[in-house]
Protein backbone atom coordinates (compact mmCIF):
# COMPACT_ATOMS: atom_id res chain seq x y z
CA UNK A 1 0.00 0.00 0.00
CA UNK A 2 1.29 3.44 -0.97
CA UNK A 3 0.81 6.18 1.61
CA UNK A 4 1.13 9.93 1.25
CA UNK A 5 1.47 12.29 4.19
CA UNK A 6 0.42 15.77 3.16
CA UNK A 7 0.08 19.19 4.83
CA UNK A 8 3.14 18.67 7.02
CA UNK A 9 6.02 20.97 7.89
CA UNK A 10 9.17 18.98 7.10
CA UNK A 11 12.02 19.38 9.58
CA UNK A 12 15.15 19.36 7.41
CA UNK A 13 18.76 19.57 8.51
CA UNK A 14 18.96 23.32 8.08
CA UNK A 15 15.40 24.50 8.52
CA UNK A 16 11.70 23.89 7.96
CA UNK A 17 10.34 23.03 4.51
CA UNK A 18 6.70 23.56 3.59
CA UNK A 19 4.70 22.38 0.61
CA UNK A 20 6.21 18.89 0.39
CA UNK A 21 4.55 15.49 0.73
CA UNK A 22 6.14 12.33 2.09
CA UNK A 23 5.43 9.11 0.18
CA UNK A 24 6.18 5.58 1.32
CA UNK A 25 5.35 2.01 0.34
CA UNK A 26 6.06 -1.35 2.01
CA UNK A 27 7.83 0.36 4.88
CA UNK A 28 10.26 2.29 2.64
CA UNK A 29 10.34 6.00 1.81
CA UNK A 30 9.66 6.70 -1.85
CA UNK A 31 9.93 10.47 -2.03
CA UNK A 32 9.76 13.79 -0.23
CA UNK A 33 8.46 16.03 -2.97
CA UNK A 34 5.92 18.54 -4.20
CA UNK A 35 5.09 16.38 -7.21
CA UNK A 36 1.58 15.08 -7.47
CA UNK A 37 2.47 11.44 -8.26
CA UNK A 38 6.21 10.77 -7.97
CA UNK A 39 7.42 7.61 -9.72
CA UNK A 40 3.88 7.27 -11.12
CA UNK A 41 2.70 6.34 -7.63
CA UNK A 42 -0.95 6.52 -6.68
CA UNK A 43 -1.76 7.00 -3.00
CA UNK A 44 -3.87 4.23 -1.50
CA UNK A 45 -3.96 6.16 1.77
CA UNK A 46 -3.57 9.88 2.43
CA UNK A 47 -2.71 11.15 5.91
CA UNK A 48 -3.40 14.84 6.49
CA UNK A 49 -0.81 16.02 9.01
CA UNK A 50 -2.88 19.11 9.77
CA UNK A 51 0.13 21.39 9.68
CA UNK A 52 2.14 19.31 12.16
CA UNK A 53 5.91 19.07 11.98
CA UNK A 54 7.26 15.87 10.43
CA UNK A 55 10.73 14.44 10.85
CA UNK A 56 12.54 11.16 10.51
CA UNK A 57 11.67 8.84 13.38
CA UNK A 58 13.32 9.60 16.70
CA UNK A 59 16.08 7.27 17.91
CA UNK A 60 16.80 6.72 21.61
CA UNK A 61 20.10 4.89 22.01
CA UNK A 62 20.04 4.79 25.83
CA UNK A 63 16.86 3.88 27.74
CA UNK A 64 16.29 1.51 30.66
CA UNK A 65 12.51 1.45 30.52
CA UNK A 66 9.22 3.36 30.72
CA UNK A 67 5.56 2.96 31.53
CA UNK A 68 6.26 1.12 34.79
CA UNK A 69 8.54 -1.48 33.17
CA UNK A 70 12.33 -1.91 33.10
CA UNK A 71 14.11 -3.95 30.46
CA UNK A 72 15.83 -5.79 33.31
CA UNK A 73 12.46 -7.17 34.37
CA UNK A 74 13.42 -9.64 31.67
CA UNK A 75 9.98 -10.44 30.29
CA UNK A 76 8.47 -9.87 26.85
CA UNK A 77 5.60 -7.94 28.43
CA UNK A 78 8.02 -5.55 30.17
CA UNK A 79 9.64 -4.90 26.81
CA UNK A 80 6.27 -4.30 25.15
CA UNK A 81 5.12 -1.95 27.91
CA UNK A 82 8.27 0.18 27.83
CA UNK A 83 8.47 0.23 24.04
CA UNK A 84 4.80 1.21 23.63
CA UNK A 85 5.25 4.07 26.08
CA UNK A 86 8.22 5.39 24.14
CA UNK A 87 6.28 5.07 20.87
CA UNK A 88 3.57 7.32 22.31
CA UNK A 89 6.25 10.00 22.66
CA UNK A 90 7.74 9.72 19.17
CA UNK A 91 10.45 7.08 19.46
CA UNK A 92 10.68 4.76 16.46
CA UNK A 93 14.00 3.06 17.30
CA UNK A 94 15.37 2.34 20.76
CA UNK A 95 18.22 0.43 22.36
CA UNK A 96 17.05 -1.35 25.53
CA UNK A 97 19.71 -0.64 28.15
CA UNK A 98 20.78 -2.60 31.22
CA UNK A 99 22.46 -1.27 34.34
CA UNK A 100 25.22 -3.18 36.14
CA UNK A 101 23.86 -6.62 36.96
CA UNK A 102 25.08 -10.21 36.82
CA UNK A 103 25.57 -11.93 33.47
CA UNK A 104 22.53 -14.18 33.92
CA UNK A 105 20.21 -11.17 34.21
CA UNK A 106 21.66 -9.65 31.03
CA UNK A 107 21.12 -12.91 29.15
CA UNK A 108 17.53 -13.11 30.40
CA UNK A 109 16.85 -9.58 29.20
CA UNK A 110 18.37 -10.36 25.82
CA UNK A 111 16.09 -13.38 25.49
CA UNK A 112 13.06 -11.19 26.19
CA UNK A 113 14.19 -8.85 23.44
CA UNK A 114 14.40 -11.77 21.02
CA UNK A 115 10.77 -12.60 21.82
CA UNK A 116 9.45 -9.17 20.81
CA UNK A 117 11.98 -7.53 18.50
CA UNK A 118 10.01 -8.42 15.34
CA UNK A 119 6.68 -7.11 16.66
CA UNK A 120 5.58 -4.62 13.96
CA UNK A 121 3.46 -2.65 16.41
CA UNK A 122 6.45 -1.60 18.52
CA UNK A 123 9.40 0.72 17.90
CA UNK A 124 12.27 -1.10 16.23
CA UNK A 125 14.70 -2.58 18.79
CA UNK A 126 17.71 -3.71 16.73
CA UNK A 127 19.86 -4.49 19.77
CA UNK A 128 20.90 -3.71 23.32
CA UNK A 129 23.14 -1.31 25.21
CA UNK A 130 24.92 -2.68 28.28
CA UNK A 131 25.89 -0.03 30.86
CA UNK A 132 28.37 -1.77 33.12
CA UNK A 133 29.35 -3.71 35.12
CA UNK A 134 32.97 -2.68 34.29
CA UNK A 135 32.79 0.79 35.81
CA UNK A 136 34.76 3.02 38.18
CA UNK A 137 33.21 2.73 41.68
CA UNK A 138 34.06 6.39 42.31
CA UNK A 139 31.77 7.36 39.41
CA UNK A 140 29.03 4.80 39.96
CA UNK A 141 26.14 7.26 40.09
CA UNK A 142 23.04 5.11 40.62
CA UNK A 143 24.81 1.88 39.65
CA UNK A 144 24.92 -0.66 42.47
CA UNK A 145 28.22 -1.46 44.25
CA UNK A 146 27.37 -5.14 44.51
CA UNK A 147 27.55 -5.55 40.73
CA UNK A 148 30.40 -3.21 39.74
CA UNK A 149 33.75 -4.93 39.18
CA UNK A 150 36.84 -4.89 36.92
CA UNK A 151 36.86 -6.31 33.42
CA UNK A 152 36.23 -10.04 33.43
CA UNK A 153 37.13 -11.65 30.11
CA UNK A 154 35.34 -14.92 30.87
CA UNK A 155 32.16 -13.06 31.81
CA UNK A 156 32.36 -10.87 28.71
CA UNK A 157 32.83 -13.93 26.49
CA UNK A 158 29.86 -15.67 28.12
CA UNK A 159 27.58 -12.69 27.54
CA UNK A 160 28.68 -12.29 23.92
CA UNK A 161 28.27 -16.00 23.30
CA UNK A 162 24.76 -15.98 24.75
CA UNK A 163 23.42 -13.11 22.65
CA UNK A 164 24.20 -11.41 19.36
CA UNK A 165 21.88 -8.51 20.20
CA UNK A 166 24.47 -6.29 21.93
CA UNK A 167 25.22 -3.14 19.92
CA UNK A 168 27.02 -0.93 22.43
CA UNK A 169 28.65 -1.42 25.83
CA UNK A 170 29.57 1.31 28.31
CA UNK A 171 32.69 0.80 30.43
CA UNK A 172 35.47 2.70 32.22
CA UNK A 173 38.53 2.53 29.93
CA UNK A 174 41.08 3.26 32.67
CA UNK A 175 40.51 -0.19 34.20
CA UNK A 176 43.04 -2.94 33.41
CA UNK A 177 41.88 -5.05 30.48
CA UNK A 178 40.17 -2.22 28.60
CA UNK A 179 42.20 -2.66 25.41
CA UNK A 180 41.36 -6.37 25.08
CA UNK A 181 37.71 -5.55 25.84
CA UNK A 182 37.59 -2.86 23.15
CA UNK A 183 39.23 -5.13 20.59
CA UNK A 184 36.75 -7.89 21.36
CA UNK A 185 33.79 -5.53 20.89
CA UNK A 186 34.95 -3.73 17.77
CA UNK A 187 35.75 -7.06 16.10
CA UNK A 188 32.04 -7.88 16.51
CA UNK A 189 30.79 -4.47 15.38
CA UNK A 190 29.84 -3.44 18.92
CA UNK A 191 30.42 0.17 19.97
CA UNK A 192 32.55 0.60 23.11
CA UNK A 193 31.37 3.68 25.03
CA UNK A 194 33.17 5.59 27.77
CA UNK A 195 31.10 6.11 30.90
CA UNK A 196 31.06 6.03 34.70
CA UNK A 197 34.76 6.72 34.52
CA UNK A 198 37.65 8.51 36.22
CA UNK A 199 39.95 8.32 33.20
CA UNK A 200 42.20 11.31 32.65
CA UNK A 201 42.71 13.08 29.33
CA UNK A 202 45.60 10.88 28.22
CA UNK A 203 43.75 7.69 29.13
CA UNK A 204 40.73 8.93 27.19
CA UNK A 205 42.86 9.64 24.12
CA UNK A 206 44.31 6.13 24.38
CA UNK A 207 40.81 4.68 24.74
CA UNK A 208 39.67 6.57 21.66
CA UNK A 209 42.44 4.92 19.66
CA UNK A 210 41.29 1.54 21.03
CA UNK A 211 37.77 2.12 19.66
CA UNK A 212 36.01 3.92 22.53
CA UNK A 213 34.65 6.60 20.20
CA UNK A 214 31.50 7.56 22.11
CA UNK A 215 30.89 9.08 25.55
CA UNK A 216 27.89 8.02 27.63
CA UNK A 217 25.78 10.86 29.12
CA UNK A 218 28.24 13.76 28.81
CA UNK A 219 28.89 15.54 32.14
CA UNK A 220 27.29 12.78 34.21
CA UNK A 221 29.52 10.35 36.13
CA UNK A 222 32.82 11.28 34.49
CA UNK A 223 36.07 13.03 35.29
CA UNK A 224 36.78 16.65 34.50
CA UNK A 225 39.61 19.05 35.42
CA UNK A 226 40.99 18.17 38.85
CA UNK A 227 44.23 18.56 40.78
CA UNK A 228 46.87 15.89 41.29
CA UNK A 229 49.63 17.06 43.65
CA UNK A 230 48.53 20.66 43.02
CA UNK A 231 48.77 20.27 39.22
CA UNK A 232 45.64 20.45 37.10
CA UNK A 233 44.78 17.35 35.08
CA UNK A 234 42.11 17.27 32.38
CA UNK A 235 39.57 14.46 32.25
CA UNK A 236 37.07 12.70 30.00
CA UNK A 237 34.88 15.78 29.65
CA UNK A 238 37.68 17.88 28.16
CA UNK A 239 38.84 15.03 25.91
CA UNK A 240 35.31 14.59 24.58
CA UNK A 241 35.33 18.17 23.34
CA UNK A 242 38.92 18.06 22.11
CA UNK A 243 38.73 14.86 20.04
CA UNK A 244 36.94 15.77 16.84
CA UNK A 245 35.89 12.20 16.07
CA UNK A 246 34.49 11.56 19.54
CA UNK A 247 30.69 11.56 19.77
CA UNK A 248 28.65 11.99 22.92
CA UNK A 249 25.11 11.97 24.24
CA UNK A 250 23.13 14.40 26.39
CA UNK A 251 20.34 13.68 28.87
CA UNK A 252 18.27 16.73 27.95
CA UNK A 253 15.53 16.26 30.51
CA UNK A 254 15.91 19.75 31.96
CA UNK A 255 17.32 18.35 35.20
CA UNK A 256 20.62 16.63 34.42
CA UNK A 257 21.94 19.65 32.49
CA UNK A 258 20.95 23.32 32.69
CA UNK A 259 20.14 25.29 29.52
CA UNK A 260 23.57 26.93 29.57
CA UNK A 261 25.38 23.58 29.30
CA UNK A 262 23.03 22.38 26.57
CA UNK A 263 23.83 25.50 24.53
CA UNK A 264 27.54 25.15 25.32
CA UNK A 265 27.66 21.52 24.20
CA UNK A 266 25.78 22.19 20.96
CA UNK A 267 27.95 25.23 20.16
CA UNK A 268 31.31 23.58 20.76
CA UNK A 269 30.64 19.91 19.94
CA UNK A 270 27.91 20.43 17.38
CA UNK A 271 24.58 18.69 16.74
CA UNK A 272 26.19 16.30 14.25
CA UNK A 273 28.30 14.77 17.05
CA UNK A 274 25.75 14.86 19.88
CA UNK A 275 22.80 12.55 20.40
CA UNK A 276 19.89 13.18 22.75
CA UNK A 277 19.06 10.24 25.01
CA UNK A 278 16.42 9.75 27.68
CA UNK A 279 18.45 7.43 29.96
CA UNK A 280 14.92 6.81 31.23
CA UNK A 281 14.01 4.35 33.95
CA UNK A 282 10.68 2.60 34.50
CA UNK A 283 8.90 5.71 35.79
CA UNK A 284 9.14 7.52 32.44
CA UNK A 285 5.61 8.36 31.34
CA UNK A 286 4.33 7.75 34.88
CA UNK A 287 3.60 9.90 37.91
CA UNK A 288 5.94 10.87 40.73
CA UNK A 289 6.60 8.84 43.87
CA UNK A 290 8.59 5.73 44.87
CA UNK A 291 9.98 3.57 42.07
CA UNK A 292 12.70 1.01 41.34
CA UNK A 293 15.76 1.32 39.11
CA UNK A 294 16.55 -2.05 37.54
CA UNK A 295 14.70 -5.34 37.96
CA UNK A 296 11.45 -5.00 39.89
CA UNK A 297 12.17 -7.80 42.35
CA UNK A 298 15.68 -6.74 43.43
CA UNK A 299 16.46 -3.35 41.90
CA UNK A 300 17.47 -0.11 43.57
CA UNK A 301 14.72 1.84 45.37
CA UNK A 302 14.49 5.44 44.12
CA UNK A 303 12.16 8.40 44.44
CA UNK A 304 10.73 10.35 41.50
CA UNK A 305 10.17 14.01 42.29
CA UNK A 306 10.61 17.36 40.55
CA UNK A 307 10.62 15.61 37.19
CA UNK A 308 13.61 13.32 37.78
CA UNK A 309 14.50 10.07 39.56
CA UNK A 310 16.77 10.35 42.61
CA UNK A 311 18.39 8.01 45.08
CA UNK A 312 16.25 7.84 48.19
CA UNK A 313 18.79 9.93 50.14
CA UNK A 314 18.62 12.58 47.37
CA UNK A 315 22.41 12.41 46.95
CA UNK A 316 22.32 11.77 43.18
CA UNK A 317 20.03 11.40 40.22
CA UNK A 318 18.99 7.83 39.37
CA UNK A 319 18.20 8.12 35.69
CA UNK A 320 15.61 10.30 34.04
CA UNK A 321 11.87 9.97 33.59
CA UNK A 322 12.05 11.75 30.23
CA UNK A 323 10.63 10.67 26.92
CA UNK A 324 11.94 11.74 23.53
CA UNK A 325 9.47 14.60 23.09
CA UNK A 326 10.61 16.10 26.38
CA UNK A 327 14.22 16.00 25.17
CA UNK A 328 13.42 17.89 22.00
CA UNK A 329 11.22 20.36 23.86
CA UNK A 330 13.90 21.03 26.49
CA UNK A 331 16.57 21.67 23.87
CA UNK A 332 14.34 24.03 21.91
CA UNK A 333 13.36 25.86 25.09
CA UNK A 334 17.08 26.30 25.79
CA UNK A 335 17.30 28.41 22.63
CA UNK A 336 18.58 25.79 20.19
CA UNK A 337 16.91 25.60 16.74
CA UNK A 338 14.30 22.89 16.27
CA UNK A 339 16.18 21.37 13.33
CA UNK A 340 19.32 20.98 15.45
CA UNK A 341 17.31 19.31 18.22
CA UNK A 342 15.76 16.93 15.69
CA UNK A 343 19.17 16.17 14.19
CA UNK A 344 20.36 15.06 17.63
CA UNK A 345 17.32 12.80 17.86
CA UNK A 346 17.58 11.31 14.35
CA UNK A 347 20.56 11.39 12.01
CA UNK A 348 23.24 11.74 14.68
CA UNK A 349 22.29 8.66 16.75
CA UNK A 350 21.73 6.77 13.48
CA UNK A 351 25.26 7.60 12.36
CA UNK A 352 26.79 6.81 15.76
CA UNK A 353 25.12 3.40 15.76
CA UNK A 354 25.78 2.83 12.03
CA UNK A 355 22.07 2.56 11.23
CA UNK A 356 22.38 3.42 7.55
CA UNK A 357 18.71 2.74 6.83
CA UNK A 358 17.17 5.41 9.08
CA UNK A 359 17.61 8.83 10.65
CA UNK A 360 16.90 10.93 7.55
CA UNK A 361 13.99 11.49 5.16
CA UNK A 362 15.90 9.95 2.27
CA UNK A 363 14.25 7.85 -0.43
CA UNK A 364 15.14 4.22 0.21
CA UNK A 365 15.27 4.66 3.98
CA UNK A 366 12.89 3.01 6.44
CA UNK A 367 9.55 4.76 6.71
CA UNK A 368 10.13 5.71 10.34
CA UNK A 369 8.43 9.04 10.96
CA UNK A 370 7.50 11.26 13.89
CA UNK A 371 4.83 13.94 13.65
CA UNK A 372 4.46 16.56 16.37
CA UNK A 373 2.78 19.89 16.97
CA UNK A 374 4.17 23.31 17.78
CA UNK A 375 4.38 22.45 21.48
CA UNK A 376 6.35 19.32 20.54
CA UNK A 377 3.57 16.97 21.52
CA UNK A 378 3.60 13.86 19.37
CA UNK A 379 0.57 13.41 17.12
CA UNK A 380 1.65 10.28 15.23
CA UNK A 381 4.45 7.73 15.26
CA UNK A 382 5.13 5.60 12.19
CA UNK A 383 7.47 2.60 12.34
CA UNK A 384 8.35 0.80 9.13
CA UNK A 385 5.33 2.36 7.44
CA UNK A 386 2.90 1.27 10.18
CA UNK A 387 1.14 3.78 12.41
CA UNK A 388 1.95 2.52 15.90
CA UNK A 389 0.61 5.56 17.74
CA UNK A 390 -1.88 8.29 16.87
CA UNK A 391 -3.05 10.95 19.27
CA UNK A 392 -6.83 11.06 19.35
CA UNK A 393 -7.52 13.82 21.86
CA UNK A 394 -7.43 17.46 20.82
Amino acid sequence: MTTKITNARIVARDGIQDGLDVWFRDGILLAVTGEENPHDAEADRVIDAGGAYLSAGWIDMHTHGAGGADFLDGTPEAYRTAARTHAEHGTTTLLPTTTSVDAARIVTSAAALDAVRDDPDLPDMPGMHLEGPYLAPSQKGAQEDRFIHPFDEAETDAILAASDRILRWTAAPELPGAEAFAWKLTARGILPSIGHTDADFAETEAAYRMGFTHVTHLYSCMSTVHRVNAYRVAGVLEAAYYLDGMTAELIADGCHLPPELLRYAVKFKGPDRLALVTDSMRAAGMGEGPSILGAKENGLPVIVEEGVAKLTDRSAFAGSVATADRLVRTVVNAGIPLWDAVTMMTSTPARIMKFADRGTLTPGSRADLTLFDGEIRVTMTVVGGRVVYERTEI
